[in-house]
């Protein structure tokens, strides 16, 4: 592995700067192999979103968690997970201000993601449970660990359920956008597509390397904490595929699948604090965290919250066009955001 931390201050802004490009760029290319494979397999845009894309395109930020975490920085691993998770469903406003037919929750509606944003709540607040229990960790790994990932596995099954069988069901509007009302025409067979979107996933993996090792080394370099460089740094960096995937999807029709994307790289986000503990070899990295961290995880949690009401409720109009779950989705990110900066 080269010695990025070696670099000059000059370098290492242009290889995070570089990598950002490099991850938006290549993660906008998935939301429409992702679209496509929805169709083809009949799994649904909801599913697919939540599974393929929510785990694709957030392959960066896992591996950026898990190189600072084996690298003795569990600060920023832990703040780099639950940033991106903030910040991607901050992403969801942003794509809610650009589809000016109705509020995008309206339009987009599925029982597959209200039970997934459920599912989510219970997965980010299973490490606050670990942080509040004793420092245990048998071999360097917590006993929540294991539970998280099952838990996630549980969550995947329960939304496949949803999707066969629904005990509940949206009330269609005009506004309701369904997944059979786009379909897809695209010449390359379904080994193709699978096999593009794989090598997506890797090179986005690889940059995603890069930005937590940039990071980590900036970090150092320029005195900021671990915290804020890996809640509104590595974090927003890691998760611009997010942005840009829920931005095309929005654009292609295909809703369920860009709130889908987002709920599901949110879930599979919340693994990298599992991961990261695997990683962290000095003990427990549930108990090796600051209150910033803790913040941060509070945030998630409010904001999914906000999120699940959202999708209830399906306010067709709010604010500047907009649901007012949006404006309360960016009000407390860029809020929390503000206060991480003036703490420093």
């Amino acid at each position: 592995m080269p010695d990025i931390a070696g670099l000059d201050t000059t370098m290492l802004l242009l290889l995070f700067g570089g990598a950002a490009v490099l991850i938006a760029w290549f993660g906008s290319k998935m939301a429409g192999i992702a679209d496509i494979l929805a169709d083809r397999t009949g799994l649904g845009e909801a599913l697919i979103g939540s599974v393929l894309l929510g785990a694709g395109t957030s392959i960066s930020g896992i591996v950026t968690s898990i190189s600072t975490a084996s690298g003795g920085a569990p600060e920023l691993a832990v703040s780099n997970a639950l940033g991106g998770i903030a910040a991607q469903t901050m992403f969801l406003a942003l794509a809610d201000i650009g589809y000016r037919k109705v509020n995008l929750e309206h339009a987009g509606a599925s029982a597959v993601n209200l039970g997934q944003a459920t599912m989510l709540i219970v997965l980010v607040t299973i490490p606050l449970l670990a942080f509040a229990a004793p420092p245990f960790a048998p071999f360097g790994i917590h006993p929540v660990t294991p539970i998280m990932i099952g838990a996630y596995l549980i969550a995947l099954h329960n939304a496949h359920r949803i999707k066969l069988a629904p005990m509940w069901k949206p009330e269609k509007t005009a506004e309701t956008r369904s997944e059979d009302d786009d379909q897809e025409h695209d010449p390359r067979s379904t080994l193709v597509l699978a096999l593009s979107f794989a090598g997506l996933v890797a090179i986005v993996g690889s940059c995603g390397w890069v930005v937590g090792e940039t990071g980590l080394a900036l970090s150092e370099r320029l005195g900021i904490s671990q915290g804020v460089v890996g809640a509104l740094g590595t974090a927003v960096v890691t998760s611009l595929p997010e942005l840009v995937t829920t931005i095309a999807a929005v654009r292609a029709g295909a809703l369920q699948l860009a709130i889908g994307g987002i709920i599901g790289g949110n879930m599979f986000d919340a693994l990298f604090l599992a991961a990261s503990d695997i990683a962290y070899r000095d003990g427990s990295i549930y108990h090796a965290i600051s209150e910033r961290s803790l913040f941060w995880l509070a945030i998630v949690i409010v904001m999914t919250a906000i999120l699940l009401i959202g999708l209830l409720r399906r306010e067709k109009q709010g604010p500047g066009g907009i649901g007012w779950e949006s404006v309360l989705l960016l009000a407390i990110w860029l809020g929390g955001a503000g206060l991480q900066v003036s703490l420093g």
